[in-house]
């Protein structure tokens, strides 16, 4: 027992380097982007596309990371995708123009959609081999790892203006990170022990190579490769789902990132000091709720938890808009940041249980999410204004419950039912299983 369990927290913590890695290189190219604008001489266009250009690097690499991910599995996957990154933040601030600085930055987004695939479905899988929840903490790390990006660039700047010396330190740290998860992650093969014919072990090892991308053995080989050669397979309708689930969600987190500091300001009359404290009050709310939704996961199921969650986040944001002031604001958009936090661990792992294509489209779109979200909302606003914007994102997490009821969810798990004995002399006795 003790022997399992150290193993869990080994990989999850591999994993969650993993998270992390993808979160700090992030927040360490953002975080100087004015500093890059000023040696590039990029005019406010131009910043706006290179940052499109992330973006739209991510959302396109769906069909070329799904079949990495048949090819590669997801541990692999994750180490040249991590690798990638690794090399391409160095790359950045060596690039002597702009062109060259969007293809940089457009493969930066492809290598960002390979490891975030990868690693949910890591993250997927050491669920399923464990039968224990995850996730949210996972998807916490990425956060920490945007903290420590931030904090870094920050003291970076006290010492030198050099953005190569500050860029140099953080691949460094990205390839402590790389070099700490590699040897840990999940493998993509099941063990030559557990190569079981039939029974529970059986179906395990299906979900756990479902979520991983691994390689089938055994009857199912053939069947794989016969559906490589076939080429992709369309969505499913429950993907389909999932992906409006996910876009839905990313639309929301997206947008009170990027609109909620101005909504303070221009529609609140906030302050100038608590002008900053709705992308404050989401930020904790979410990094908090994420901390601990894994709890909430196991007693009450996905399902629950991203329905009432969002529902929450709709409904709370709704009324903030409708009554005004400062403080039901903030109590609305902390209602967001706690009922959106556990959407996007949960429809990765739902998106992970129906295989690599499944989960690289839910991440596609999740890209797509994040970029068409603040778009959206100041279309919305220069037509109308930005309260009706603003309920946009509350319609949008009404939207996650809605689409929740059409999805296949990870169940928590609960006893068995104890089984009627047989009469004494008819068989082998059966124990009551404990309580």
């Amino acid at each position: 027992m003790f022997r399992v369990r150290s193993d869990f927290h080994r990989t999850r913590l591999a994993i969650a380097a993993l998270f992390c890695f993808l979160g700090f290189q992030y927040a360490t190219w953002t975080s100087r982007l004015p500093a890059l604008t000023s040696r590039l001489d990029l005019s406010a266009q131009e910043l706006g596309l290179l940052l499109m250009a992330c973006g739209v690097g991510a959302a396109a690499s769906f069909p070329l990371v799904s079949a990495l991910m048949r090819r590669l599995g997801s541990r692999r996957l994750a180490f040249v995708s991590a690798l990638s990154l690794a090399v391409l933040l160095p790359a950045l601030y060596l690039a002597p123009n702009y062109p060259v600085a969007l293809v940089v930055i457009c493969c930066d987004g492809v290598a960002a959609g390979g490891l975030n695939v990868a690693m949910n479905a890591q993250g997927s899988a050491l669920e399923v081999r464990h039968g224990r929840t995850t996730m949210a903490q996972l998807h916490a790390t990425f956060s920490a790892g945007s903290l420590a990006a931030a904090l870094l660039a920050s003291g970076a700047s006290l010492f030198t203006t050099s953005l190569t010396a500050h860029f140099l330190a953080a691949t460094a740290v990205l390839a402590l990170l790389l070099g700490y998860s590699r040897p840990r992650l999940l493998t993509d093969e099941p063990a030559t022990g557990e190569r079981a014919t039939d029974g529970p072990a059986t179906d395990e090892r299906a979900s756990d190579e479902r979520a991983t991308g691994a390689p089938a053995s055994g009857d199912e080989a053939p069947k794989r490769e016969t559906e490589r050669r076939r080429g992709p397979v369309l969505p499913s309708r429950a993907t389909l789902w999932m992906g409006l689930a996910m876009v839905f969600g990313t639309v929301t987190e997206g947008a009170m990132n990027d609109w909620s500091a101005l909504y303070m300001e221009d529609v609140v009359h906030a302050s100038p000091q608590l002008v900053p404290m709705g992308i404050a009050v989401v930020s904790v709310m979410m990094v908090v709720a994420r901390l601990v939704a894994d709890g909430w996961r196991s007693r009450w199921g996905d399902a629950r938890v991203v329905r009432y969650g969002s529902a929450l986040a709709g409904t709370g944001l709704a009324l903030a808009l409708l009554t005004g002031g400062v403080l039901p604001t903030l109590v609305g958009f902390a209602c967001v940041g706690l009922g959106v936090a556990a959407v996007t661990p949960c429809v990765y792992v739902a998106a992970a249980a129906q295989g690599p294509e499944a989960l690289s489209l839910v991440a596609a779109t999740g890209t797509t999410g994040l970029l068409a979200g603040p778009a959206l909302i100041g279309f919305v606003a220069g037509a109308t204004s930005l309260v009706w914007g603003m309920a946009v994102v509350a319609a949008s997490a009404l939207a996650v419950s809605l689409c929740a009821t059409r999805v296949r969810w990870r169940t928590p798990e609960t006893p068995e039912t104890p089984e009627t004995p047989e009469p004494p002399g008819t068989g082998p006795a059966q124990a009551a299983p404990a309580r």
